[in-house]
């Protein structure tokens, strides 16, 4: 069965022209260096974010724990917001593999700002401190929210004034883009470094993108080594992440405006509850509070009978419904229909 699946933008196929790409990739063995395609992909890749080199790399969990692995000495204090995905979804590889500590903000639902990310930096001679070595931001955030330039260049005015460089996890930095209506190097001008998926939304099978300066990316090479990163005939994996970069990213506002009707049309079922403020990307956030008495599983398994997979609530009691390519209106029709259904036999 074909399921309309608004899981997360992760569940994306490659496209035709993606398998094609891949079956017909020059190729070569990447340890060497000698990757033509993989080559290709990630001076590509620097150029879309500014940077002066990048690095392909099997995963945006892989990018993001290769960063702080390459930027943070063992025992110092990487600052972040306590529900990015480096906390909440990456399994506490950071401290089997850069050794750090996490020191988490609870910003909840609103933005990071500067004033709270400087109260926590940790810089002076007390030897019962862990110094903070590294600030990691996530921008779009998993939560649906984007964080505006200006907010971007608070704190990177920050972070220059401590000397402490700044990470992204970019995995939706296209989304952000798209949604700010600027270009993807607007966004990473106020970072050092930034990992982009190529699989979420953009439709690759496989593989991340960790850009940088060029010291950096030579250090993150010999450490993605160190990983088990190390790729050998990685061009085929490459040619749908070229597909991904320089086609895909341009046609995710397509994606947002389906979250935007999606929300819209929801909103119009009674009982529904659709937090339209946070529709800033491809996720809308619903939830039952009208309706104390659903069962959530109920309603996930009923969803899924009628042909659509999507998550359990949150701690919060919100469902996330993520559009992405291969969610079409005629997907968001039957999405509506279905839930319409489900509280007429509430």
């Amino acid at each position: 069965m074909n399921y309309i699946d608004i899981r997360s933008d992760t569940v994306t196929w490659p496209t035709p022209e993606m398998r094609e790409a891949m079956a017909r990739a020059a190729v070569g063995d990447d340890v060497y260096g000698d990757d033509p395609t993989v080559r290709e992909l990630e001076t590509y890749a620097a150029s879309i974010t500014g940077k002066e080199a990048a690095l392909f790399v099997p995963s945006g969990t892989f990018g993001n724990q290769l960063a702080l692995f390459t930027h943070c000495p063992r025992g110092s204090e990487v600052i972040l917001d306590e529900h990015c995905h480096i906390v909440q979804h990456e399994a506490g590889a950071s401290s089997v593999i850069a050794g750090v500590q996490l020191r988490t903000i609870d910003f909840g639902d609103a933005l990071p700002n500067a004033a709270d990310i400087e109260k926590r930096i940790r810089f002076g001679d007390d030897c019962h401190e862990p110094k903070t070595s590294l600030i990691c931001l996530e921008n779009a955030h998993s939560n649906g929210t984007v964080m505006p330039l200006e907010t971007m260049e608070e704190i990177r005015r920050i972070s220059t004034r401590y000397h402490i460089p700044v990470h992204m996890d970019g995995a939706r930095l296209f989304n952000a883009a798209a949604a700010l209506k600027v270009q993807a190097k607007d966004i990473t001008q106020y970072v050092d470094t930034v990992m982009v998926c190529l699989s979420k939304g953009l439709c690759a099978p496989v593989g991340s993108i960790l850009a940088g300066s060029r010291k950096f990316i030579d250090d993150a090479r010999r450490k993605r080594k160190i990983m088990g990163g190390g790729l050998r005939q990685a061009g085929i994996l490459a040619a749908a992440g070229l597909i991904a970069l320089k086609e895909m990213r341009l046609r995710v506002a397509d994606d947002h405006e389906h979250a935007r009707l999606l929300a819209q049309r929801l909103s119009a079922i009674p009982g529904s509850m659709i937090e339209m403020d946070r529709v800033h990307i491809n996720m809308v956030f619903f939830n039952h509070a009208q309706n104390p008495s659903i069962d959530g599983e109920a309603f996930v398994d009923f969803m899924k009978e009628k042909g659509i997979l999507i998550n359990g609530a949150d701690e919060k009691g919100r469902y996330r419904f993520v559009t992405h390519y291969w969610i079409t209106k005629a997907s968001i029709d039957t999405i509506v229909s279905a839930i319409g259904e489900f509280y007429r036999q509430e």
